[in-house]
């Protein structure tokens, strides 16, 4: 019983220490300053630093998902899968890799465009004297 109720105290002793200790750390954090730069961009130079290697791994995306039957992750190779799960009669496998087979399609044409709209930008970027050819 003795164990307990020092047990208890010590608990409440610590809450309390921790309770003001917790007040005035929060109070002695300095608000931020109005020299402090705040950032507001859209972020144009930051992307224009990255766009080489954007481009390389939409360009590595797209060589794979267009890729023959042998290439792991490709639209033919998931087809090639489909048509022998119907001959094999496993209904439920092949309506899954159908549905994944109908989003790899999709992702074709998705991928197509911000190749196009990411040459667009390394464009906007040499003329603003970003580093998008480089690195």
């Amino acid at each position: 019983m003795r164990t307990r109720n020092i047990a208890l105290s010590s608990v409440a002793v610590a809450t309390a220490v921790l309770g003001v200790a917790g007040t005035a750390v929060a109070d002695s954090t300095p608000a931020p300053s109005a020299s402090a730069k705040t950032r507001t961009g859209d972020g144009a130079q930051g992307l224009c630093k990255r766009a080489p290697k954007i481009d390389k791994r939409l360009h590595k995306a797209l060589g794979r998902l267009q890729g023959k039957a042998g290439v792991r992750g490709s639209v033919a190779r998931l087809e090639k899968r489909v048509e022998k799960a119907k001959a094999a009669g496993h209904t439920e496998i092949a309506t899954f890799l159908n549905h994944k087979l109908t989003y790899r399609k999709s992702l074709v044409p998705t991928l197509q465009q911000r190749q196009k709209d990411l040459a667009k930008v390394a464009t906007w970027c040499r003329t603003q004297h970003h580093n998008a050819a480089s690195s």
